[in-house]
């Protein structure tokens, strides 16, 4: 630190996200030279397509506020940088390398209690087949797996990126921020499993505030209660989370019939996926 000071460079804590990393910067720099700092930072991991406010930690009123544009460092200090809303409305378009495919909880214990577990097994298994055969990252969640057992033995997780546990509803959780953060091409989330008004909710919350684009497959999520799982899936669709269905994420992830793998995903939906009970309230 002494050696920071003495090149008249200010110590600063930079924050994006999840993450918090300690550097420095000359004396001086106003908000420009901050932004391309947390650029050199984290450059990886930021959109530069998104708008973005620097917003500095203050001692007086206990937490961040926005940095006005004139600001210039003088003193140690906490800066985090958080992206703005986009005005652009999501177009849902799908494409292999920039996809990942989130598995949430879909664990032996939820069996008896889950409406149409069969079925959402089965559209699991095809959405997994086709991650595997168009090389799409997986990440896979078990919610407190030593009371509700491990995920059910019908899903072949052997490609998966991330299987972890946890207990807070919601999948994005500082390990599984880490991975995206080493895949910095994704854009979309693929997002199925149990339940649906609460962890598959709660996760794609998060995720569509972080900036990703989200695809919850309506034929592999479901809850105890199909009122539950009904306005969950509004209430996501309100917010601009794109509702799908698992033959409409693969082919349109293929997009050609012309797609070296195009045969391989074919026969993956060859036969119509069971409706898990989405008929019978529409």
């Amino acid at each position: 630190m002494a050696d920071d000071q003495s090149n008249n460079n200010i110590p600063v804590l930079l924050s994006f996200s999840a993450f918090s990393r300690p550097s420095s910067v000359p004396s001086g720099s106003g908000y420009e030279a901050l932004i391309q700092k947390f650029m050199s930072v984290y450059g990886h991991q930021i959109d530069v397509f998104r708008k973005f406010v620097i917003q500095l930690y203050s001692p007086e009123w206990e937490q961040y506020i926005d940095l006005p544009k004139t600001f210039t460092i003088s003193d140690k200090c906490k800066l985090r940088l958080v992206p703005l809303q986009s005005d652009v409305r999501t177009l849902g378009n799908l494409s292999p390398a920039t996809t990942a495919f989130f598995c949430c909880d879909i664990q032996e214990r939820f069996r008896p209690a889950i409406k149409y577990f069969g079925d959402i097994i089965s559209v699991g298994q095809r959405l997994l087949q086709g991650a595997h055969i168009l090389g799409i990252p997986v990440i896979v969640s078990e919610q407190y797996p030593k009371g509700l057992g491990s995920t059910v033995q019908e899903l072949d997780l052997a490609g998966a990126k991330l299987v972890f546990s946890k207990t807070k509803f919601s999948m994005v959780l500082p390990e599984v921020e880490s991975v995206l953060a080493e895949i910095p091409a994704i854009r979309s989330v693929v997002l199925f499993g149990v339940e649906t008004h609460v962890c598959i909710q709660q996760t794609a919350l998060d995720l569509i505030a972080r900036g990703y684009e989200v695809h919850v497959v309506a034929d592999s999520t479901s809850s105890r209660s199909m009122m539950d799982r009904m306005f969950a899936l509004e209430r996501m669709a309100h917010v601009g989370i794109i509702i799908t269905t698992s033959e409409a994420v693969l082919l349109q992830l293929v997009a050609d019939k012309e797609h070296l793998k195009f045969k391989e995903v074919q026969s993956i939906i060859k036969a119509s996926a069971p409706e898990s009970g989405l008929l019978s309230k529409m």
